[in-house]
């Protein structure tokens, strides 16, 4: 008889309970959404049918269907079930639910599915017991959480189930939800005449925001509070389901993944200069209930790390609008904290504070650095020690600085503050570079005074050595405008990535490293000497910051990156000076389709190669640089002997023009091919070395000689030594004007 009542108090419960229990689906075919995790084919669908489960773990939103997919496992499974809720139980209720596993094992042989909702309520001890028997199968644990497990859930019961995690419903998964609520003649409203107007639908779906819960609760507070008409019609119209639903459900939890993710968004926005996106994932904090206060604490921060001396008033700003928001409260609050967003958004950007932690690194791993002589305190020892002697009062030099060591010896050279493009930052860049190489001048000024000396301990130490030679050589250089010229043609961007061919000192290669920080940076060397200089230099760079050095040919690139693993690298932006002639290739551009395919095959589609090249046959010509005065004959040879050299048609270096430039490119598929040939004049100091090698025996690579080429062209020896007494007698040490011409190369990779 108790049994019987029971049974209908549960079916009364059953009939009475809000529509969204009612409707909770009882088996996979009635379960809608999720099909990333339990559509055909999947492996908790085939677990499940299989009733071959192992210890899960749901993780997801609520009314995502967490406690639902329980549900339909409980009507799936032989095996028995048993369901508690973290929130009401405690250790006792684990226990007895362990003692019923034991005794249905041992008596019956049948399994017991532990299904724990909420589990993350649980502490670390409560979770532990259950853990000994998870192991030995005495259960088969379900838990569902809407906290991220790898937080919230004793690492060793991760590591022994399977997480799925379950996503916020889509629209159309909540419109066949409502729907399938409205026609269920069983435990829905399909016995009732309810009409759901389309507008109705999309205002109850949209507010919902992937919750299938709240769906549910306002079609069943719609259809509850509708009086039908004459006709027994319930009629849901949009008036209807806005006062049903007003308010649109958004998943944040101050203390859970969601409250991290969303601040974690807002921040990265922020640094991202989105200010739309900041402004969205604010209000989402605000509407959700977030303290203000935490959003402004996270902005001060953001403040110093990411804006930092960028825009030094960033600062300011932000607590500003803090204290006010104290003073006025909300809801007008909202101003300043909008407002501190904007200015965070929108400032320039650096993150050079971070040299604080990079000097603080070096505190913790260097050994105890003594404070230098000339910058302790002498203000009660200067007699006896000599404290404080030869420090130069700053306040006394023009511009209240003068250079002189501040860091201990062991660290000098050691950079940690490197300012910014942007910004406040951007101005005072120059000044910081220029400061410190004239620290660095100070560095290795040999002077009587020992705290001057701070080289002479440690000559051998190649870091510092190549960051000083990298720097001092910078000191007053300014970006040469060939380099201008070729990235303004290839209007490279942040992302990009970019390979230069043909590196060389890496006058392109720093860069496209500036101007691609975001992106990556590829540098070509013809030789290893070549290549160990360019890892030198970019020996302080952080790793990831760091151009890839490789050495060979064009023709070998490929090779060359399959070698590294990355074999599907292609590059936004090609550069390089002398391209086609860096690789002594043997034929002349036209034949040249060998690097330009090499190139082409480099390429993203849309991608660009830009280079300068060099054009020998249009070089300085030697007989013009000398005074030949009235031996008019010996001339007249030297320059028909000289024009001899640029108008054979089989060497390779100078039996082509701009034209077969273009020409060359175009065979290899490129589109769009611009070549501007331009004169170039500089000014060039002739030293023995170069008139050494116009008259000696010629190059190691078999090409001959000036002399050699005079003599081959109608001048005898004795003319030959005459000319070179004349050129060593007028040129040597002495600055010419050296001209010559040079092709700018723009060309389109239009493949697919």
């Amino acid at each position: 008889m108790t049994d019987l009542f029971s049974h209908a108090a549960q079916e009364r419960i059953r009939h009475e309970a809000p529509l969204a229990a009612r409707m909770r689906p009882r088996t996979l075919d009635e379960f809608i959404g999720q099909s990333h995790i339990i559509g055909p084919g999947r492996l908790l669908r085939r677990a499940i049918q299989a009733d071959q489960l192992s210890s899960l773990i749901f993780y997801g939103p609520p009314g995502t269907g967490k406690t639902t997919l329980a549900t339909v496992i409980a009507n799936s499974t032989r095996s028995h079930f048993i369901t508690i809720n973290a929130v009401l139980a405690g250790v006792k209720e684990i226990r007895e639910a362990i003692e019923v596993a034991r005794e249905r094992r041992e008596l019956y042989g049948q399994r017991t599915t532990l299904f724990v909702d909420e589990v993350h309520r649980w502490n670390k001890a409560q979770q532990d017991a259950l853990l000994p028997h998870v192991e030995n199968g005495t259960i088969i644990l379900i838990g569902a959480t809407t906290e991220n497990p790898y937080f919230e859930v004793n690492k060793a019961l991760v590591s022994r189930s399977r997480i799925f995690q379950l996503r916020p419903l889509t629209e159309e998964d909540l419109r066949a939800i409502a729907v399938q609520a409205l026609n269920d003649s069983e435990r829905g409203y399909g016995t009732l005449k309810v009409t759901l107007q389309p507008a109705a639908l999309d205002h109850l779906v949209d507010v919902a925001n992937g919750d299938a819960r709240g769906v549910l609760n306002a079609l069943e507070l719609a259809v509850e509070t509708t009086s039908p008409d004459e006709n027994g019609v319930i009629a849901i119209d949009l008036d209807v389901a806005e006062e049903s639903i007003q308010r649109r459900a958004v998943l944040y939890d101050k203390d859970g993944d969601v409250h991290y993710d969303t601040i974690s968004a807002f921040i990265k926005s922020l640094r991202g200069s989105d200010t739309d996106a900041a402004l969205y994932w604010m209000a989402k904090m605000i509407y959700a209930g977030e303290d203000p206060r935490f959003i402004f604490r996270r902005m001060a921060i953001f403040a110093g790390e990411d804006v930092g001396m960028a825009d030094p008033q960033a600062m300011g700003v932000v607590v500003n609008c803090w204290e006010t928001f104290e003073r006025i409260g909300m809801p007008e609050g909202r101003y300043p904290l909008a407002l501190a967003a904007i200015y965070l958004s929108t400032a320039p950007k650096s993150n050079s504070a971070f040299a604080f932690f990079d000097a603080l690194g070096v505190v913790e791993k260097e050994r105890e650095a003594d404070v230098p002589n000339h910058l302790k305190d002498g203000s009660r020892d200067k007699e006896g020690f000599g404290h404080g002697q030869g420090y130069l009062y700053p306040h006394a030099y023009r511009d209240h600085w003068v250079a002189q060591q501040y860091l201990p010896d062991a660290l000098q050279g050691k950079v940690f503050y490197q300012p910014g493009e942007l910004g406040y930052e951007r101005g005072i860049r120059d000044d910081v570079a220029r400061r410190r190489e004239a620290q660095l001048a100070a560095m290795v000024e040999s002077d009587a005074d020992p705290h001057l000396e701070v080289l002479t301990t440690s000559p051998n130490d190649r870091a510092k050595d190549a960051w000083l030679q990298r720097t001092v050589a910078g000191s007053g250089r300014q970006l040469g405008s060939l380099r201008d010229r070729l990235f303004e043609m290839a209007g490279a961007q942040r992302h990009q990535l970019i390979l230069d061919v043909n590196a060389g000192s890496g006058l392109l290669t720093w860069e496209a490293v500036r101007r691609a920080p975001e992106g990556g940076v590829w540098a070509l060397a013809t030789d290893e000497a070549a290549g160990e200089a360019l890892r030198q230099q970019a020996a302080r760079l952080p790793d990831v910051e760091r151009p890839v050095v490789l050495v060979g040919n064009a023709t070998e690139l490929g090779y060359l990156l399959s070698l590294r693993g990355e074999s599907d690298v292609r590059f936004d932006r090609i550069l390089g000076r002398n391209v086609l002639t860096s690789s002594k290739p043997d034929s002349n551009p036209v034949g040249y389709s060998e690097i330009c395919r090499a190139l082409a095959a480099l390429l993203l589609p849309g991608g660009r190669l830009v280079f300068s090249q060099n054009i020998p046959r249009h070089t300085q010509r030697l007989y013009s640089l000398v005074e030949w005065g009235r031996d008019t004959k010996l001339r007249d040879k030297v320059i028909t002997a000289e024009e001899a050299i640029y108008s054979d048609a089989a060497d390779p270096l100078v039996n082509w023009d701009g034209d077969d430039l273009a020409a060359a490119l175009e065979a290899a598929g490129f589109s769009d091919v611009r070549v501007a040939v331009e004169e170039q004049a500089e000014e060039r100091l002739i030293t023995a070395a170069h008139l050494d090698r116009w008259f000696g025996a010629g190059a190691e690579d078999g090409r001959p000689s000036y002399r050699q080429r005079l003599v081959g062209g109608g001048l005898t020896e004795g003319e030959a030594g005459k000319v070179e007494k004349l050129f060593r007698g007028q040129l040597l040490d002495r600055p010419v004007q050296w001209t010559s011409r040079l092709a700018y190369v723009r060309a389109e990779h239009g493949g697919a």
